[in-house]
């Protein structure tokens, strides 16, 4: 008899990155590491279970997606892409890029679009928001950049319509360099306005599109 969180490693990940991805889809769980944790205590497997890699989780959810979502998800990706659009238009004077699951093809309808901008004051960002009569909940979020230490930036959250903008604030020499991904570990893909127009109008069914 195998003792559960043991056995064939590559199987178990497997078993885990599948039921992650479930949550991920079915339930808006959007950090990784507890939807892994939690899949793990669903599936009935031990503590020491051999847990996936985020690029495994982020594949079974993709084929969730072309198998379970295939008439929902595009819709959704094309919706949260028009938001992007339209907040990427607005926010110009602070040259926004887009990263994240609406930019390679995996956001649904639990998504927010997530924006990076650029100023070396952030105040101007907030400002910019008050003077359109924008309410918005001000955080911090830790990143990483290559082996360096994390670093600490201001989040401003705020919705347009039903969808959340998540928009973080680097000053402008951070358009340089981009954070790492927590998927790929590598430094984040980012699309200006131009490029996710090309890859909006390339995908115009809605179809699900592959990391950019």
């Amino acid at each position: 008899m195998r003792v559960p969180g043991h056995g064939n490693s590559a199987e178990v990940r497997r078993r885990i990155a599948v039921q992650a991805a479930r949550l991920i889809a079915e339930q808006g769980l959007r950090d990784y590491h507890a939807a892994k944790l939690k899949a793990a205590q669903l599936l009935g497997l031990g503590e020491q279970a051999a847990l996936p890699r985020n690029v495994e989780i982020e594949a079974a959810l993709r084929e969730h997606q072309r198998l379970f979502q295939a008439e929902s998800q595009p819709g959704n990706l094309r919706r949260l892409r028009d938001v992007a659009v339209e907040a990427m238009r607005f926010l110009e004077s602070f040259q926004p890029r887009l990263v994240g699951a609406v930019l390679d093809g995996t956001a649904d309808e639990f998504s927010a679009v997530c924006l990076h901008a650029f100023s070396d004051q952030q105040e101007q960002v907030i400002r910019f928001l008050g003077e359109h009569g924008i309410p918005y909940e001000l955080q911090d979020r830790r990143l990483r950049f290559g082996g360096n230490p994390d670093k600490e930036f201001p989040v401003l959250l705020f919705s347009a319509g039903d969808t959340v903008i998540d928009l973080t604030v680097f000053p402008l020499d951070g358009l340089r360099q981009a954070p790492l991904d927590r998927i790929s570990e590598h430094p984040m893909q980012r699309a200006g306005l131009q490029r996710l127009l090309e890859i909006r109008d390339a995908n115009g069914t809605g179809e699900q599109s592959s990391r950019p």
